[in-house]
Parts: C-alpha cells; sequence; structure tokens
C-alpha cells in the first residue's frame, strides 16, 4: 500500500483488488444483470474478485456458476471488451477494484439460480433490451454499459478493451 504526503496531508492507495466480470448476452442482444439493494439498490453484471492463482477468464466462468447456477460447458466466453478501477468498500475495507468485463454468451435457459452456490446478496436478476437499458430511472453499474452492448449487438467488439468510468 502505497503512501504519499502533499501540503500536509496524508493519503494512501487502497490495496488492489482484480475482479472479473461478464456482460452477459443472449441471442436477442439482452444482457443480464443482477439487483443488489446495499448502498441504495442498483443493477450490474455479475462476477467477482479473482482467487489465488487464478486468472480472469477461469475467475468469469466460476463466477457464473457460482452466481447463477450455469454449467460452464454452457458458456461462451468472448473477448475482453472493457476495463474499470473503482475504489469502495469490499469486506468492510476500502480496496482499489480492477475489473476486467468479458462478453458472454449464455441461453436464458441456462440459468438457474436454484443451483446457484454463492448468491451473494442477488435480490433478482433480468435480462434487460438495449432500450431498457438507455431510459433505466434505476442504477446500473458499469456506467457505459449500453454503449458496449450496443456496439457488440451491431457487431462491433472493440479492438482493444474501452476503458470506463468508476
Amino acid at each position: 500500500m502505497g503512501a504519499a504526503t502533499l501540503e500536509g496531508i496524508t493519503t494512501s492507495t487502497p490495496p488492489l483488488r482484480e475482479a472479473a466480470r461478464a456482460i452477459v448476452m443472449d441471442a436477442d442482444d439482452r444482457v443480464l444483470l443482477l439487483r443488489y439493494d446495499e448502498n441504495g439498490g442498483f443493477w450490474a453484471t455479475p462476477g467477482g474478485s479473482l482467487e489465488e492463482g487464478e486468472d480472469h477468464a477461469t475467475a468469469t466462468l466460476r463466477e457464473l456458476s457460482e452466481e447463477l447456477g450455469v454449467d460452464e460447458k454452457a458458456i461462451e466466453l468472448g473477448p475482453q471488451l472493457a476495463e474499470r478501477t473503482k475504489d469502495h468498500l469490499a469486506g468492510g475495507r476500502e480496496v482499489r477494484q480492477v475489473e476486467l468485463y468479458f462478453l458472454t454468451r449464455v441461453s436464458p435457459a441456462d440459468i438457474d439460480p436454484a443451483a446457484a452456490t454463492q448468491p451473494d446478496n442477488i435480490r433478482e436478476h433480468r435480462w434487460w433490451t438495449l432500450t431498457e437499458l438507455r431510459t433505466a430511472r434505476e442504477t446500473v453499474y458499469p456506467v457505459g454499459l449500453a454503449d458496449l452492448v450496443a456496439a457488440v449487438a451491431a457487431g462491433h467488439t472493440p479492438p482493444q478493451p474501452v476503458v470506463l468510468a468508476g
């Protein structure tokens, strides 16, 4: 953990937490989001932190299995679409989370929340159309998700991962 002093003010960088997230889309180009109640309530893509010795792709597959009960064999893992860095609380302590977002194709029939082994306070899951994403009054993370979904739906995968706002 680094520390810097500027005019008597000490700032520190929170410990790094690497995470893998999935932008889950179905054949109709809808995107799957999960609803959480904390922090005033929000919708977010599935995913979570990497385990010891795990790479981002493997973590993405594991998280989808744990959170949505999806058999890893039913998942079509695509390219990394985006990256986001965000300081936030995790387990009661501040961390700097670096998230890599992977395109993932899944059939709605392959999702079985009853088989999820770690539902992580997920209140519900819902498939969103691009129009619903663009007009949402609820908080949706990550910011910029609608633009990524629109690009993928139009057949345009970014040549390199897009950096999303915190």
